[in-house]
C-alpha cells in the first residue's frame, strides 16, 4: 500500500518568500538614524564636537540617550557620518553642474555660486563639519574624507585651465584654485544674509576677483 503524501498545512502554503517583513521599529530605524545625523550636525556647529555629548544629541533626535549606540559605535563614528554626507552631497551636486554644456567662464561661475549655496544655504551645517571638525576623526576616516574632498577641488582644474589657456584667469591655475577655495570657504565664518548681500552679489565679487572681464 503506497503511503499517502502529507498535505502543507495552511500557514506553510502562504509563508511570503524572500526576507521576513521588517517590523515598525525596523522600518523607522533608517529614519532615526538620519535623524541623528541631521541633529549631530546641527549641534556640532553650535557647540563644537568637543562641547556636545551624545546625550544632547539623541535628545535633539527625539531619542534616549542611550540609544544613539543602537545606531552609532561613538560620537566619532557620527561625526564621521556626519562628514561624509557633506561630502557626498557637495560632490553630487557638483556632478549635476559639471555635466551641462556650458562655456569655461559660465562653469567657473556657476561652481562658484553652487559653492556658496552649499556652504550657506543647503548644507551649511553639515559642510561647518568638513571644515571645522575634521581633526576629531582616526586617520583612516580623515584619509577618507580627504581623498573627498580633493576629488572636490580636482573636478576645477580643467574649468580653470581652459580659462588660463584664454587668458581669462587673473592668476596660475594653483594659486588661484587656492585663493578661490580659501575665500569660498572663510564666507562661513562672516557670512549673514541680514546684513543685505546675496548669494549672486558673492558669486559676482568673487568672479570679479579671479577672472578678467576681457582675454588679455
Amino acid at each position: 500500500m503506497c503511503a499517502t503524501r502529507s498535505q502543507p498545512t495552511s500557514a506553510a502554503a502562504k509563508r511570503p518568500r524572500g526576507r521576513p517583513r521588517k517590523t515598525p521599529d525596523q522600518r523607522d530605524d533608517g529614519n532615526r538614524r538620519q535623524d541623528l545625523i541631521q541633529a549631530a550636525a546641527n549641534l556640532f556647529r553650535r557647540h563644537g564636537f568637543n562641547g556636545t555629548s551624545t546625550r544632547h544629541i539623541a535628545s535633539a533626535a527625539g531619542m534616549r540617550s542611550g540609544s544613539l549606540f543602537c545606531h552609532f559605535k561613538s560620537k566619532e563614528a557620527l561625526l564621521y557620518e556626519v562628514i561624509q554626507k557633506g561630502m557626498r552631497s557637495a560632490l553630487a551636486r557638483q556632478t549635476i553642474v559639471l555635466r551641462g554644456k556650458h562655456d569655461a567662464a559660465a562653469t567657473l561661475r556657476q561652481l562658484i555660486r553652487l559653492h556658496f549655496e552649499t556652504l550657506l544655504e543647503t548644507n551649511s551645517d553639515f559642510m561647518w563639519a568638513v571644515l571645522y571638525e575634521s581633526r576629531a576623526l582616526n586617520t583612516r576616516q580623515l584619509r577618507l574624507i580627504e581623498e573627498l574632498q580633493s576629488n572636490y577641488e580636482a573636478a576645477w582644474t580643467p574649468v580653470l585651465h581652459e580659462l588660463a589657456s584664454t587668458g581669462c584667469l587673473r592668476a596660475e591655475v594653483p594659486l588661484a584654485r587656492h585663493l578661490i577655495f580659501g575665500s569660498l570657504n572663510w564666507s562661513l565664518q562672516w557670512f549673514d544674509a541680514k546684513n543685505g548681500a546675496s548669494l549672486d552679489d558673492l558669486t559676482d565679487a568673487m568672479v570679479a576677483l579671479v577672472m578678467h572681464d576681457t582675454p588679455r
